[in-house]
């Protein structure tokens, strides 16, 4: 059975990031105290990203809903979307944002996972701005109180990357190949040529040479795949004639379905552990790479079937499981649409 992103889907998706994106409760900061002063709740520090568990989740909450509903202009839940990114997305709730991530010892705050999803949301706001104006005039009020993060998390990028001697191959929210990616798809979207142009170096430098990749996943807490996120950043940054040899050096025997850990969906054996939880979304995130590789292989290209194949399996694990318990339903839905897309 093949899967795909469908508006009752979308839906769905749509409801279930709506219920979270402005809990506050329960919360995980990741946050540096200086001092008493910094001792606040989750909304004072953080006046639009303050939802969704953790911060990192409440952006690419808000990149869900919006991608949906560019996708489907006329979902139940249209209005809503509207109206709580209205809310929260102005000039001076930013301006609380940006003087938490202005502190100095913030600037390493959501490195790289929440850099790239600010980067993800910054380019679906610009696409809805400048293409579904019509429908959505707010979405140039929401860009414009967006841009200032928007220029901090690119400076922070281009300050970072060249000091950055390796790529940390984790299956964590520090995996440095799945940053790249969103990142590179917000430069190319955006006419950032000096940022795209710095990725597609740093990758190079980082992988190029990779061969022969064991694939020793999943780790128990591990929601990406240290292999396949790189695949998926060499897709991009590679045209398809250099892709390919690449691809064939990095995993030999793809088309014997090894190594065989990536075509075994991860087994989540407690929904209500959140660290465990992560491997739920560690098949759907395995289902975008597999998809996506396989649409940038020759036609014909016995790698294809495999992928798609084992894309399939690995969605039919978790889709039934992007809602239940709120340690995977602040987040799941994303990652659920980026595989059903691919």
């Amino acid at each position: 059975m093949s899967h795909h992103l469908t508006a009752a889907h979308a839906s769905k998706f749509a409801t279930l990031a709506l219920a979270h994106l402005t809990r506050e409760y329960p919360n995980k900061l990741t946050h540096c105290l200086d001092g008493a002063q910094d001792v606040q709740s989750p909304r004072a520090l953080h006046p639009v990203f303050y939802g969704s568990y953790d911060w990192h989740s409440c952006v690419h909450g808000y990149w869900l809903v919006l991608h949906l509903l560019e996708r489907f202009p006329d979902l139940p839940e249209t209005a809503r979307i509207v109206a709580v990114v209205d809310a929260h997305f102005t000039e001076a709730n930013m301006a609380g944002e940006m003087a938490y991530l202005d502190l100095p010892h913030n600037r390493g705050f959501e490195r790289p996972y929440g850099w790239a999803w600010l980067l993800a949301l910054a380019a679906q706001v610009s696409t809805l701005a400048q293409h579904h104006a019509p429908r959505l005039p707010q979405a140039a009020r929401w860009q414009t109180a967006l841009a200032p993060l928007t220029e901090t998390f690119v400076d922070r990028f281009e300050e970072f990357l060249p000091k950055a001697t390796y790529p940390l191959r984790v299956g964590t929210h520090f995996n440095t190949a799945f940053a790249l990616t969103l990142a590179l798809d917000f430069a190319r979207a955006n006419a950032r040529p000096e940022l795209a142009a710095l990725i597609e170096t740093t990758a190079q430098r980082w992988h190029a040479h990779d061969a022969n990749c064991q694939a020793w996943e999943p780790g128990g807490d591990e929601f990406l795949s240290p292999a396949l996120s790189v695949a998926l950043l060499m897709s991009r940054v590679l045209n398809a004639q250099d892709f390919e040899p690449w691809f064939t050096r990095f995993l030999p025997n793809l088309a014997a379905r090894e190594p065989a850990t990536l075509f075994t969906p991860a087994t989540v054996a407690d929904r209500s552990d959140g660290k465990i939880a992560h491997l739920d979304g560690l098949n759907l995130s395995r289902a975008w790479c597999q998809r996506t590789i396989a649409r940038v292989l020759p036609a014909g290209d016995a790698r294809v079937a495999v992928l798609d194949e084992a894309a399939n399996t690995h969605l039919a694990s978790a889709l039934e499981h992007v809602a239940g318990d709120y340690m995977g339903e602040h987040w799941l839905a994303t990652f659920a649409t980026l595989a059903l897309e691919a």
